[in-house]
């Protein structure tokens, strides 16, 4: 006997059955996406979160360049957070799944295509959401890194640039790594949303353009003080988030100084 085309539900059925045509009771759903991902990650340490395209083998580059930045970050005690998948998130994953001191987490989402977490995941789960994924991937860092990528990583990348220009977060930094991938991207924001007045020249500011990924964790350290700043200034010393910022500053690098 056939099975009904719907016995599975996939993906698309889920989505269009919860938020569509869903009623009430999709809240419940929703709800329980991100109740799970603040009880797993709300103790994390200092995390970095590195965004980047699903599609790369580890011959490639900028596959080698996520493994070899995660691994910098790893050494020097960050936790690692990434999509979950394959490419360069398996790339973030590997590179911190060599430190075991600190975690290499991933934040996998269900697709029609079955996206496989990799197998570098020392903490993680699936979301059913983009939306509430997203919001996993942005609040728990303080420092966001873009590699090339396709419309996903484009996404996560003008989402966390309209946080940081609003300053729903303050403090944490954008780096994109790809210069001469992103260079035509960055000419158009120049031109055209600078140019037309629909972003402010300083707005660039926001975006670090670098292959230099020394330069990069140089950077991701030092901003560590800034953020403490930001936490005393709202007088949240009492925080966990203070706690495990100030407690890594101390422990790691104690001598570091600089601002941003």
């Amino acid at each position: 006997m056939l099975k009904h085309p719907h016995t599975k539900k996939t993906a698309t059925r889920r989505y269009l059955t919860d938020i569509k045509t869903g009623d009430v009771w999709s809240v419940f759903k929703i709800l329980a996406d991100f109740v799970q991902g603040f009880d797993e990650l709300g103790n994390l340490g200092p995390s970095v979160t590195i965004f980047g395209s699903a599609r790369l083998a580890e011959t490639h580059p900028y596959y080698q360049q996520a493994m070899e930045l995660a691994s910098r970050l790893g050494s020097k005690g960050f936790n690692v957070i990434t999509g979950g998948g394959p490419g360069v998130m398996e790339a973030a994953n590997r590179g911190a799944y060599a430190h075991t001191e600190v975690e290499s987490i991933g934040l996998n989402i269900e697709l029609s295509s079955e996206q496989q977490p990799n197998p570098y995941i020392t903490k993680g789960r699936s979301f059913d959401y983009f939306f509430s994924r997203k919001v996993m991937l942005v609040k728990y860092s303080m420092a966001y890194v873009i590699f090339p990528g396709g419309f996903g990583t484009l996404d996560e990348m003008f989402e966390a640039l309209t946080l940081i220009q609003t300053k729903k977060v303050t403090g944490v930094k954008l780096f994109v790594v790809g210069e001469a991938f992103y260079a035509p991207l960055m000419a158009f924001l120049r031109e055209k949303l600078v140019g037309e007045g629909m972003i402010e020249k300083e707005d660039m500011e926001l975006i670090c353009v670098s292959d230099d990924l020394a330069w990069i964790v140089d950077q991701i350290e030092t901003s560590l003080h800034l953020q403490l700043k930001v936490l005393e200034k709202e007088g949240l010393e009492d925080t966990k988030y203070y706690h495990s910022l100030s407690t890594y500053l101390h422990n790691q690098c104690p001598t570091h100084e600089g601002s941003l």
